[in-house]
């Protein structure tokens, strides 16, 4: 699927000098901290999904009486965390999901990582070469 004219219409409105693209508001910025945010949404619903899944397993095979999680809760979301990250495009700040248990370790942007580089270009040349979103996004999926 590719970006419809409209949307980057839409995006590079007000597009005037390259600062409106790169600089510290700009665009890539505001796209980067967008992308990260959803991909990191996206890593603690899968995560979730599966622990739940591997809750009902353990369920399943235990006595009613031994039930190791009963004290626990179910794990779930439990709001943000903020975090800075640096990166080509410069200092954002991004919020990242957190779990009741305090179990979920995200993987696009790890625990303590404060530099993301790279991140921007590889966005940039894959589009520019002609890939559709769809690929881009397996290719986010991979990493």
């Amino acid at each position: 699927m590719d970006i419809p004219t409209e949307i980057l219409d839409a995006i590079l409105k007000n597009y005037q000098k390259p600062e409106d693209l790169m600089g510290e508001g700009g665009i890539i910025k505001q796209l980067t901290k967008q992308l990260i945010e959803r991909c990191l949404t996206a890593e603690i619903d899968t995560y979730l999904a599966t622990t739940r899944q591997q809750e009902n397993i353990e369920l399943a095979e235990t006595e009613p009486t031994t039930l190791k999680g009963e004290n626990r809760g179910k794990n779930r979301r439990n709001g943000y965390s903020k975090k800075k990250i640096k990166g080509e495009f410069g200092e954002a700040e991004i919020a990242v999901p957190r779990d009741r248990w305090g179990e979920f370790e995200p993987l696009i942007v790890e625990k303590g990582q404060t530099r993301f580089t790279g991140f921007d270009d590889k966005i940039l040349a894959l589009y520019a070469r002609g890939m559709t979103t769809r690929d881009i996004q397996a290719q986010l999926e991979e990493l």
